[in-house]
């Protein structure tokens, strides 16, 4: 096997992701056109988008740090808007399309229509987080958005097997398509009840932070494999365990959180960025064999789908968003700044991406009588553009329509005062633990060692009330920059020391090593007092 391609697509799209950074265009978008220049330079490999890999190995792992970075408690505050979106838009998108599709295009059959559907209806978990980050959306918004993203991919694949089995013919009806819905989602979510228990416990019993971590990387796989296994959602699966893992994951070692926390943040990273890449370079694959359509034909459908798939996420998302408002006093109450402008965000906010693709290359070539699937290219191709047109369209102005809607962004000064009164509390409580600590002949400490632990605690409580002050009239510094560079300075001061008397054999690399990571850990708990 050659690993070169894999490593230079890696590498690549790596590049292309940090490059993004210093630029306004989010790094989906630039990694898609990117892949899409790529896709026809000589030299390049054709990389193919294989559904048995995309969905068992990398679906997985980005649905797993989605749902760590998620709130359990936001989710089920805004259980309502998600299901409504993850399930009655992904269904209503699915029969909506593919039906209108149907009728647009010559010679596409229904059920045929109906799988396309199904591939195009779900916004996708990755496109959604990677966008909302850039852009800075309410954080309401990106709850709602990242909670619809994190299950309607369970609801599409469900929808999407059902319609398959109907263009194959091998039959569907209304109750088998529940049946299998049912199954799907009860399922997804039980194996996900049944392991979350027993592997956070190993989470917590585990004593080496390595074997914590190399746990946490087998979680998503095990979830999905195991949900998989019996027929119901892996995707589901997945995510009911990581929110309850990520929901208590202040019990796990805090040495097992650090490293996690840099873990998954790499995976994360990588597998994003190659996600998007390989999108682009799908564009040769889904441009052969078009059939009976020629380019100009296809490429009208393709902006007719898109107007499509556009068009009815604004017809679901207002009678989702008002209908229960106006029926309930109760939602009315507690939803008080609902208006016109949300529905029109999260509308426009429906990007696809690699989850669509991935489950249109899975259509099957042929179908139970021998012929070839019917328009089976047309439907990749029609994929294709839809996740290319939402991401570059709607990625693009999603930033200009909320800097005009002038939506409420997050309101930094209540949040850090907010903040500043929790940790006061906080650490209220840990010097009234200490104070009673040492109480005890045998928690007798040295004075100055006493001293350093009084300190460490008041500069905890007080770091965050300075972050409320003015900057520094002389530098234009934030308390918060001033800390950390002086931080910085006395710590790089300190290494510089280890690394000469390790040069002159004063002490040996086991020990600077030793020394450099206590102040790794010191500088990192330097910057969490004034990020966190």
């Amino acid at each position: 096997m050659d690993v070169l391609p894999l490593v230079a697509l890696i590498a690549a799209s790596a590049a292309v992701a940090g490059a993004a950074r210093r630029t306004p265009v989010p790094a989906p978008l630039l990694l898609v056109a990117v892949g899409l220049v790529a896709s026809y330079l000589p030299g390049v490999p054709h990389y193919t988008l294989d559904p048995h890999i995309v969905l068992p190995l990398i679906l997985p792992p980005l649905l797993h740090t989605a749902a760590l970075e998620s709130s359990y408690l936001d989710l089920r505050a805004n259980v309502r808007p998600v299901a409504l979106l993850s399930v009655g838009y992904v269904l209503f998108a699915t029969v909506a399309v593919g039906w209108l599709a149907y009728e647009l295009i010559p010679d596409l059959p229904l059920p045929a229509a109906l799988v396309l559907g199904a591939v195009i209806a779900p916004p996708d978990a990755v496109a959604a987080t990677a966008i909302a980050r850039k852009v800075g959306l309410p954080a309401r918004i990106t709850t709602i958005l990242q909670g619809e993203s994190l299950v309607n991919d369970a609801t599409a694949i469900t929808a999407y097997k059902v319609a398959l089995a109907a263009a194959v013919g091998e039959g569907a009806s209304w109750a088998g398509g529940i049946r299998e819905f049912l199954v799907a989602s009860v399922g997804g979510v039980g194996v996900g009840l049944v392991l979350m228990v027993p592997l956070h416990w190993l989470r917590t019993h585990l004593k080496e932070a390595i074997l914590q971590n190399t746990l946490s990387l087998l979680i998503p796989f095990v979830a999905y494999a195991a949900a998989e296994q019996v027929g119901a959602s892996g995707v589901l699966a997945v995510v009911t365990v990581a929110l309850y893992l990520g929901h208590h994951a202040w019990q796990v070692d805090f040495e097992t959180r650090l490293q996690e926390a840099a873990v998954w943040k790499v995976v994360a990273f990588i597998l994003e960025s190659a996600v998007f890449a390989l999108i682009g370079l799908q564009l040769p694959f889904v441009l052969k064999d078009l059939g009976e359509y020629s380019v100009g034909e296809a490429l009208g459908y393709a902006v007719a789908v898109f107007v499509l798939v556009v068009v009815m996420r604004f017809v679901w998302s207002y009678p989702a968003t008002y209908l229960p408002w106006w029926l309930s006093a109760r939602i009315r109450e507690r939803e008080r700044d609902t208006d016109w402008r949300r529905p029109l965000v999260v509308s426009w906010a429906g990007m696809r991406g690699v989850v669509s693709l991935a489950i249109a290359f899975s259509i099957p070539l042929f179908v139970d009588d021998g012929s070839r699937f019917p328009a089976r290219n047309l439907v990749l191709f029609l994929t294709f553009t839809t996740v290319i047109g939402t991401l570059v369209v709607q990625g693009l102005s999603l930033p200009w329509l909320i800097k005009i809607l002038k939506l409420p962004g997050r309101d930094t000064q209540a949040e850090t005062l907010a903040e500043a009164q929790a940790q006061n509390a906080a650490s209220q409580a840990a010097e009234e633990r200490v104070n009673e600590l040492m109480e005890d002949e045998r928690n007798c400490l040295p004075e100055p060692l006493e001293d350093r632990l009084r300190t460490v605690l008041e500069r905890r409580r007080n770091s965050v009330w300075e972050r409320l002050g003015h900057a520094n009239p002389v530098t234009g510094e934030s308390a918060d920059d001033t800390y950390r560079r002086l931080t910085r300075e006395a710590i790089a001061a300190e290494r510089e020391v280890f690394v000469r008397m390790r040069d002159e054999r004063r002490i040996d690399d086991e020990m600077m090593r030793t020394l450099l990571r206590k102040l790794d850990l010191e500088e990192a708990a330097a910057y969490r007092e004034v990020d966190d």
